[in-house]
């Protein structure tokens, strides 16, 4: 703590020798609809490569400005760009606020900026509306290069694929709602578990993302990349949403605001929605899936300076699940290629939130954010991954059961000033999060009723807290950084229920280094270089048995990458990328578990191309190649499992807010090696989804389907030895959950 407390003094001390005689331009960037504060938008002083992003509050600062008239831009895709005139004096902030108005959306307003470099990319709204999605969950499809599956009917998180991952349920990807985890840490199921579920896709305002392990505020599981699923403040309309489909799907979701016009001009919003999903899916046996989702959000100014975002949240599901099958069972006919060989196969789960957000603009402009959050979760899954490997009379069921109570911090501090004439924001923050789990537990089981033996049973209490560090500043007119250091310490302790009650401890620290570099050439093109130290956290219950495990095995992590626009409505990025693990995480079939493993390496090329072809119809293509190696094994003999290392994702998008809007997509996935030598694959897959809807004055009407042309293919898929009732010896190959076939689901939306 010392060194931050020296760190934090000096650059104080620096800031206010800085300043004399200088001015600044203070101000906030708002829609003019919503009155909500935008985040993300460019702010530049005509004529001068100087400028600011405006934060999550709305607010930009731009310091050390010799006194003088000055010409303020601010621009954003899919509002009206808007010019301000101030006269900055010494030793004075000018304030300026500037109210925009939504327009079409138009990829000339993605500026490329030396002052201004985008750290992150951010999925909005509208391509949100515009796309295939069923639930909050595939909204990750929208980021490129990320591949989802589902393999449980629907109720349980879907597995996550990216930069030559396997990432099961969240072991390398840090997804968070509102600053609030998703991932779980020590979950029953596996490491990182990371269940969105609860999120209703309507009220999600946008996706921030970003690929590699390269930001100091991001700690555990951000190695592959981070998400964060920001909910929206305020509904711009209320509304209503009905859809049903085949395979006997409904859902019906609806939000309305609760308080009235005069508290909203007051900047005071409070909004109440809900979501209800049932069906049978496609399966042989139905899914019978339940899901409801709850949500309450509160926005509001405690004092002039001070905003407070509160939400509430409830969620709950229920399913049925055909589970995995094997291939030879496919093939002799003993089931359909929907069919299930364990049909006992499901689970519930359920998850409640608090979440209050402070974000207070200081009396000297500095910006300070906290965060308090607590969930309240459960957990029940029955699986059978093997049959009747092991117990040939009742089967290889498996139950993962957990109670888990969660809680946390997050606080930042951001300074915006000035080195010289050089723009800078220095920021310092903290994360605290405390997860206590009781009776998480793996047993053998009987038609999901019968226990006939525990394999672990006991209490999980586990703690971290993150202290961050990282200062922007602009080096020259071409040349900006980002340098930060980021500090984790962990203490976990297990309570065994099967060992009289023994308790065990473990705890560690790491240091996590970060480097960011944006170089640009001209306003068309530049180049970025992103290095840093991240990782991801082992499970309690391995650290605390397994003396000599590496509690928090470190990633190392490199980008090179370009942002170029040849034509103004052109936009590519391209990356070569690496990445090395100390230690990798492999998912375990038979014991549904992940598992810590050895040493990985990673590396890669990402392309992604952004083109629109007239006002309203936007292509896109991504393509991502990896090559996936396990480290210190033999030449042939060190595939990593699952591990992707092709995927392609792209379509054509048109967006209108009045008349016809649709999409039409494609996602591919190459073949992969099942297991360490590729004596196994796991076949890759093509499948197009469309979506179309019209619009007129407050209705909508619309169809989306998926797999449009009713490709069979194979979702989820791994390397399993098994044995069915009829065989006397295992057998080792493919299982796999089938995708879905051709699936068409109509909606009505009204608006009011």
């Amino acid at each position: 703590m010392n060194l931050f407390k020296r760190i934090l003094f000096l650059k104080l001390l620096t800031i206010s020798t800085a300043f004399a005689h200088l001015g600044t331009i203070v101000g906030k960037i708002t829609d003019a609809k919503t009155k909500q504060p935008i985040r993300g938008a460019n702010v530049v002083l005509t004529g001068l490569n100087r400028g600011a992003i405006s934060d999550d509050a709305g607010y930009f600062q731009i310091n050390n400005l010799s006194p003088a008239p000055y010409t303020v831009e601010v621009s954003f895709m899919g509002y009206v760009g808007q010019t301000q005139s101030v006269i900055v004096k010494a030793d004075e902030a000018s304030v300026l606020n500037f109210i925009l108005a939504s327009t079409e959306v138009s990829l000339e307003e993605v500026r490329v900026s030396a002052a201004n470099p985008q750290h992150q990319q951010v999925i909005s709204s509208l391509d949100i509306k515009l796309r295939n999605v069923n639930n909050s969950q595939e909204v990750l499809r929208l980021i490129p290069g990320v591949v989802i599956g589902q393999h449980a009917g629907g109720g349980k998180a879907e597995q996550i694929f990216l930069r030559g991952f396997d990432i099961d349920h969240g072991t390398d990807i840090r997804l968070t709602v509102d600053g609030m985890p998703i991932n779980m840490v020590s979950h029953a199921h596996g490491q990182g578990y990371a269940d969105a579920h609860f999120i209703i896709p309507e009220l999600i305002e946008s996706v921030d993302f970003k690929k590699g392990l390269y930001d100091a505020d991001k700690g555990n599981f951000a190695t592959a990349g981070w998400a964060n699923f920001r909910t929206k403040s305020v509904l711009d309309q209320n509304f209503v949403k009905a859809e049903a489909g085949q395979f006997n799907t409904y859902r019906l979701v609806g939000g309305a605001n609760i308080l009235g016009k005069k508290a909203q001009q007051n900047n005071q919003n409070a909004y109440l929605a809900g979501e209800y999903n049932y069906s049978d899916a496609y399966f042989e046996a139905p899914q019978y899936f339940n899901r409801l989702n709850l949500l309450g959000k509160y926005h509001g100014h405690l004092s002039t300076k001070t905003n407070l975002n509160f939400t509430a949240s409830t969620f709950w599901s229920k399913w049925d699940a055909s589970g995995q099958i094997p291939d030879r069972a496919v093939a002799d006919g003993t089931i359909g290629f929907f069919g299930a060989i364990d049909p006992n196969e499901g689970g519930q789960t359920s998850r409640t939130n608090l979440n209050a957000e402070f974000v207070t603009l200081t009396k000297h402009n500095h910006v300070w954010k906290n965060q308090f959050f607590y969930g309240n979760y459960n957990f029940e899954l029955f699986s059978n991954f093997t049959f009747f490997l092991d117990d040939p009379i009742n089967g290889d069921q498996i139950k993962q059961k957990e109670a888990r109570n969660l809680w946390g911090y997050n606080g930042n501090y951001s300074i915006a000033h000035g080195i010289g004439t050089k723009q800078s924001t220095f920021n310092i923050g903290v994360n605290y999060r405390h997860d206590v789990t009781n009776d998480s537990e793996l047993s053998h089981t009987k038609n999901r009723s019968e226990l006939l033996e525990a394999y672990k049973l006991g209490d999980i209490n586990e703690a971290n807290i993150g202290i961050y560090a990282d200062e922007n500043i602009q080096l020259s007119s071409r040349l900006s950084a980002t340098v930060g250091v980021r500090f984790d310490y962990f203490h976990n302790q297990y309570l065994d229920h099967l060992q009289a009650n023994t308790k065990s401890k473990a705890k560690a620290s790491i240091v996590s280094p970060k480097l960011n570099l944006y170089y640009t050439q001209n306003s068309r093109l530049q180049f970025y270089l992103n290095l840093g130290k991240g990782f991801h956290s082992n499970d309690t219950r391995a650290v605390v048995a397994q003396k000599g495990l590496d509690i928090l095995p470190p990633a190392y992590g490199a980008d090179f990458g370009t942002t170029w626009k040849p034509f103004p409505k052109l936009l590519i990025n391209a990356a070569y990328w690496y990445l090395w693990l100390q230690q990798e995480f492999v998912y375990v079939g038979d014991a549904g578990i992940v598992e810590p493993s050895g040493q990985s390496v990673r590396s890669g090329f990402d392309v992604s191309v952004r083109y629109q072809l007239t006002k309203n119809l936007f292509a896109d293509f991504d393509a991502n190649w990896a090559k996936p190696r396990a480290v210190g094994e033999a030449e042939g003999q060190n595939f990593i499992p699952l591990a992707v290392k092709f995927t392609s994702i792209g379509g054509l998008t048109l967006k209108n807010k009045h008349g016809f809007s649709g999409s039409l997509r494609y996602r591919f996935v190459g073949d992969r090696p099942a297991n360490e030598d590729a004596s196994i694959i796991a076949k890759g897959y093509f499948v197009t989804d469309a979506l179309l809807s019209y619009t007129k004055s407050k209705f909508t009407l619309g169809l989306n389907i998926q797999n449009l042309l009713n490709t069979r293919w194979k979702e989820t898929q791994f390397a399993t030895e098994s044995r069915l009732s009829n065989e006397a010896e295992p057998v080792e190959e493919i299982h796999f959950t089938p995708g879905t076939p051709f699936n068409a689901r109509a909606f009505l939306q009204v608006s009011f």
